[in-house]
């Protein structure tokens, strides 16, 4: 048995097909199926369920996955320390981070670390929280950075900076500059996808206020410019994180207004995982962070 062997037949169950291992691995299909096959003759049992054209997990395969990524994981980590050890490593850091975070207050953040640190290849990927957090517990990334909420005893979590949710609307509506939170009931609400974080954020306020079940005209989009675009056409109304939207208020393009009564903040998170060893990339991007002190900021 090698590594690769373990590597794959990991990389299998994680995307569902030999297929998709395949391609992403840079290999063919049947040197996947071989590999899994040497794997089935060494531990004496199918690992797959093939029937049917689909590629399930057997009883003996769930069995053997978390100890294969262990060891997956325990290897690509050991090859890690040594090359840092011997000065051989190319520094890398794979960051996550939810959509508001990601194109909105990380591309300074990188702007500002990759002048510091030239020699670090840094690679950032975009998704909702789940996402993101799904991917550290795979090793895909190094860090996330997330706004939704994170319950992992995995996990160590932090936060690293404060953001605003703000209630917006077109310029010419007729609203003034404050409005009860009853009015929300009347209008519109222009909505991210259910697994948002600041979804969940503002549903949550506006369900103890106990407008959220009286708001019945609303439209769902799952990108944050289609939002502010709808809003500035006149097409609703929306609450997004300021962050997202500071230079379209500036600009006139789009119009805050106050909530009589709240005010509503929220912390964005920085996690990563327990671990003995840590990339000397991570801890010099942690650093880098701390050094920032954003906690202290309404960003």
């Amino acid at each position: 048995m090698n590594i690769e062997s373990l590597k794959l037949f990991c990389l299998v169950v994680d995307e569902g097909s030999i297929s998709q291992a395949a391609r992403l691995s840079f290999v063919s299909q049947p040197a996947v199926t071989r590999q899994i096959n040497q794997l089935e003759n060494i531990y004496g049992t199918l690992l797959f369920d093939r029937t049917e054209g689909k590629m399930t997990l057997t009883e003996t395969g769930k069995l053997l996955y978390p100890f294969a990524k262990t060891i997956v994981y325990d290897f690509n980590r050991s090859k890690e320390v040594i090359q840092q050890a011997t000065g051989k490593s190319n520094a890398s850091l794979r960051i996550g981070a939810t959509f508001t975070i990601g194109e909105y207050l990380l591309p300074q953040l990188l702007g500002g670390f990759k002048k510091q640190k030239p020699e670090i290849k840094v690679t950032l990927t975009i998704k909702n929280t789940p996402g993101v957090l799904d991917d550290l517990s795979n090793d895909i990334i190094d860090l996330a950075l997330v706004e939704g909420l994170v319950e992992n005893a995995d996990f160590v979590i932090e936060k690293f900076a404060k953001d605003e949710l703000i209630l917006i609307c077109s310029p010419d509506h007729d609203w003034g500059e404050t409005i009860a939170i009853e009015e929300l009931a009347n209008e519109r609400m222009i909505w991210r996808e259910a697994t948002s974080g600041t979804r969940l954020i503002v549903e949550n306020m506006l369900r103890a206020y106990g407008v959220l079940e009286k708001i019945e005209s609303y439209m769902e989009i799952g990108s944050t410019q289609a939002i502010k675009s709808t809003v500035e056409a006149g097409l609703g109304i929306s609450i997004l994180s300021r962050l997202t939207v500071g230079k379209e208020l500036e600009q006139g393009y789009l119009r805050e207004v106050k909530i009589e009564g709240v005010q509503l903040t929220r912390n964005l998170w920085l996690v990563n995982k327990k671990q003995r060893f840590k990339k000397k990339a991570v801890t010099e991007f942690l650093e880098f962070i701390h050094d920032q002190n954003p906690i202290h900021k309404n960003i």
